[in-house]
C-alpha cells in the first residue's frame, strides 16, 4: 500500500508525462497522492508514442514519470531516455501478475526499466443505435450498411496491425503485408474520418455520426460508465490487438523519490478500484487490484475469459524498417478518403 510520508521526508514537484485522461490525471487522485506525500504532480501530456518520445529527447531531465507502452520501452532504453527503476522502493510491485512484470520489453540487463500499469485491447467498439444484434466478427466494418460511419484511429502501426488481424494473419508477423494493405484499402470506402483522441470518438457516438470503429477497451468502458453513452465494445471472432502500458522513470529525473511513489500509487488497488469503479479503466496489472473489483465488472468478467485471451495478440516491439513501411502505406491509403 502507499506510504505515507513523515513530515520531515523531502518532497517536491512530480512531472508526469502520459495521455490526457488517462487515470494519472484524474483530479480525486491527485489530490489524494498530494494529501499522502506531499508531492505535488504537474502532468503533461501526448497525442501519440511518437510524440512521447521527442518530449524526452527534447526535455532532459523535465519529467520523472513517463507511461510508456511496453512495445516502445526497447527503443526508450536503446536511446537512453529511461533509467533503472528500484522495486524495492515500489511496495505494490510484489502484487504484480508475473508474467508482465518479467517482460523481456520491460527489462534489460537484469534490471527493471518499466513497471507493468494496466493492459487493455485494442479492438472495435460499436454504436448500439446501429444494431439491433452487436456483432461479433470483424468483418462489421466493411458492411455497406455502414458505408460512410466507419472510423479508425489516425495511427500507422494500430491501423496495419488491425488490417492484419481482419486478413488472418499475426500481427507480430505479418507475411502477406500485400494483403494486409489490400484489406485496409478496400475499407477505406466506408470511412468517415480518423480520429485522434478519445475525445473526438466519443463526440462522434453522442452526436450519433458513427456506427462503428477501432477503440480502446478502457475508453470504451470510460464511454459507457462515465458519459453514459450508448457503446459496446466487442472482442471479434478474428482476435484484436493487446498492450500492455507501463510506467518508466526518464533519465535524470530529479525526483526519482517522488517518481516512485507516485508509480506506487497508480499500481496501487485502491487506487485502481476507484477509477475503474468511478470512471472506467483498463485491466489492472496488479492481481490484487483486479480481484478488488465487483465480481460482474467488465474487466473480471470479459477481459478475464480465457475464451477471450486466446484471441488477444499483444504487440510485440517493431523495428525501425517496418515502422517506416508501415507509415508509408498508411499515408497512401489515407489519401483516397474524401
Amino acid at each position: 500500500m502507499l506510504a505515507v510520508l513523515s513530515q520531515t521526508a523531502l518532497a517536491g514537484d512530480v512531472h508526469v508525462l502520459n495521455w490526457k485522461g488517462y487515470g494519472a490525471d484524474e483530479p480525486w487522485a491527485i489530490e489524494a497522492f498530494e494529501k499522502a506525500t506531499g508531492h505535488k504532480v504537474i502532468n503533461d501530456f501526448f497525442n501519440s508514442e511518437q510524440e512521447m518520445l521527442t518530449k524526452l529527447r527534447t526535455n532532459p531531465g523535465l519529467y520523472d514519470v513517463v507511461m510508456i507502452n511496453a512495445a516502445f520501452n526497447d527503443q526508450a532504453f536503446a536511446e537512453g531516455l529511461i533509467q533503472p527503476i528500484d522495486v524495492s522502493k515500489i511496495a505494490n510491485y510484489a502484487d504484480l501478475g508475473e508474467e508482465k512484470a518479467k517482460s523481456p520489453m520491460l527489462n534489460h540487463d537484469a534490471k527493471v526499466y518499466g513497471i507493468p500499469w494496466v493492459w487493455g485491447l485494442t479492438s472495435i467498439a460499436v454504436n448500439d443505435k446501429a444494431f439491433d444484434k452487436t456483432p461479433t466478427s470483424i468483418q462489421v466494418m466493411w458492411d455497406p450498411a455502414h458505408k460512410g460511419r466507419v472510423v479508425l484511429r489516425d495511427d500507422a502501426l494500430e491501423a496495419i496491425q488491425f488490417g492484419a488481424i481482419a486478413s488472418g494473419q499475426n500481427i507480430n508477423d505479418i507475411k502477406d503485408l500485400d494483403a494486409t494493405k489490400a484489406k485496409l484499402a478496400s475499407l477505406m470506402p466506408q470511412i468517415r474520418t480518423f480520429w485522434s483522441a478519445e475525445n473526438d470518438w466519443n463526440q462522434m457516438v453522442a452526436a450519433n455520426q458513427i456506427d462503428v470503429g477501432t477503440y480502446w477497451s478502457g475508453s470504451a468502458g470510460r464511454a459507457k460508465k462515465n458519459f453514459k453513452l450508448p457503446v459496446t465494445f466487442v472482442v471479434p471472432e478474428e482476435g484484436a490487438v493487446g498492450w500492455l502500458d507501463a510506467f518508466s522513470i526518464p533519465k535524470g529525473s530529479k525526483n526519482v523519490e517522488g517518481a516512485e511513489a507516485f508509480i506506487n500509487y497508480m499500481i496501487d488497488p485502491a487506487f485502481y478500484v476507484e477509477w475503474d469503479n468511478k470512471v472506467g479503466a483498463p485491466v489492472s496489472a496488479n492481481t490484487k487490484a483486479v480481484a478488488g473489483l465487483p465480481a460482474d465488472a467488465f474487466n473480471r468478467t470479459v477481459m478475464g475469459d480465457p475464451a477471450v485471451a486466446a484471441r488477444i495478440q499483444f504487440q510485440a516491439p517493431v523495428s525501425d524498417a517496418d515502422r517506416e513501411k508501415y507509415l508509408q502505406i498508411w499515408q497512401e491509403l489515407k489519401v483516397n478518403v474524401k
